[in-house]
């Protein structure tokens, strides 16, 4: 091999700054290593393969971490305004904590330079440098009773996705600041919001609090009926992966919703024998390092050998390993400021029918049925 084919990059330049730089400008000319190309190298993909509209991708973001009692959800609803995040998978914490927004409960800039025993004295919770007070977390919890007690409250069996849908249009209908609220803006956009873990946090205590006893005779007076089933959420999700022209991940952290997202194309080969080759584009900000073997770290190199990602689209995934609340606005200011805004797809309208069509897909095979087939056409020598 010559050297020249390891010359062959974009040189090295060493530009003075100036003022008025535009984010654009600031990525496309001094991003140029380290992570700081990374991240350009992200935000190219994003506007110029993603979001391209011939591709027609469906994009799915992922949101782990305290990212919204930051100051984050205004960025996705900005992503979501134009067309740019189809559906979302969120810790419910992160859902719950958008909510204070929502209803104008504040958070406040505080330090991590403080005893913790004086703050609970005075009722107030600390996020590493972010305070708030026990009253904006118990007048979220008295605004959720009072919607999920509401007779026209769903009951019975339902997903994520309904339970944060309904959420959402009681934040439209009745919030003072529904125009930065994830919650909200999907309910408005038609964007299905679920969560990996419905029990953990304070929507699902909550949930848990108001829902009938579990022995027969001891019910408290006005308990409810009302049940998330994570079995729908996954047939939701999936459903929505099947049925994309190209999929593409933005991953904000890594934890469950990563994975929640990352599954569905495993579950499509191993568990239906549908093998739609992997996520065909995939971006994560992470802090996590794959060596520890967490999900959180895991490269999308490592995510081919589970047929999460398409081995022929490795080109097409980025890890920027940097702090999310840095990156994230970075990236997002970029594709709002090169991309056009795209048609909205409006899945949540759409989800009844996508379940429908996976489900007759698969409905002539038993239940007991497994992929042998692809199993034995991956086996090595095979």
């Amino acid at each position: 091999m010559d050297k020249k084919n390891f010359l062959c990059g974009k040189r090295i330049a060493a530009p003075k700054l100036k003022k008025g730089l535009k984010v654009t400008e600031l990525i496309d000319t001094y991003f140029q290593a380290y992570n700081s190309a990374r991240l350009s190298e992200a935000c190219r993909l994003l506007t110029e393969k993603m979001l391209k509209p011939s591709n027609d991708t469906t994009i799915g973001i992922t949101v782990a971490g305290a990212l919204t009692p930051a100051g984050m959800s205004g960025m996705i609803v900005s992503m979501m305004e134009k067309g740019f995040i189809d559906f979302v998978i969120a810790t419910g914490a992160n859902l719950y904590h958008d909510t204070h927004f929502a209803l104008n409960f504040p958070l406040y800039k505080g330090t991590w330079q403080i005893d913790d025993t004086v703050l609970y004295k005075h009722g107030v919770v600390r996020i590493y440098d972010i305070f708030l007070t026990t009253d904006t977390l118990l007048n979220t919890d008295k605004w959720t009773q009072k919607v999920l007690l509401d007779p026209r409250a769903p009951r019975g069996v339902i997903s994520s996705s309904e339970f944060h849908n309904y959420l959402g249009k009681c934040l439209l209908r009745d919030a003072p600041n529904p125009e930065i609220s994830i919650l909200a803006q999907a309910a408005k956009y038609n964007v299905p919001v679920y969560t990996s873990s419905p029990g953990d946090s304070t929507y699902g205590m909550d949930l848990t609090n108001f829902n009938k006893a579990r022995h027969k005779g001891l019910e408290r007076k006005g308990s409810i009926d009302l049940h998330i089933n994570p079995n729908w959420d996954v047939m939701e999700t999936v459903s929505i992966v099947n049925a994309a022209k190209k999929n593409g991940a933005i991953l904000l952290g890594g934890g469950s919703p990563k994975n929640f997202y990352m599954q569905t194309q495993p579950y499509l080969w191993e568990c239906l024998g549908i093998e739609r080759g992997g996520h065909d584009f995939f971006i994560q900000m992470t802090m996590d390092s794959p060596q520890w073997g967490g999900l959180s770290g895991a490269t999308p190199q490592e995510a081919v050998s589970w047929g999460k990602i398409n081995p022929n689209e490795l080109q097409d995934t980025v890890v920027v390993y940097a702090d999310t609340t840095l990156a994230t606005p970075l990236l997002f200011s970029y594709a709002i400021e090169k991309a056009a805004p795209r048609k909205k797809k409006n899945l949540y309208l759409k989800i009844d029918k996508l379940v429908y069509n996976l489900e007759k897909e698969i409905k002539d095979k038993p239940v007991s049925w497994t992929a042998d087939a692809l199993y034995k056409k991956h086996q090595c020598g095979k």
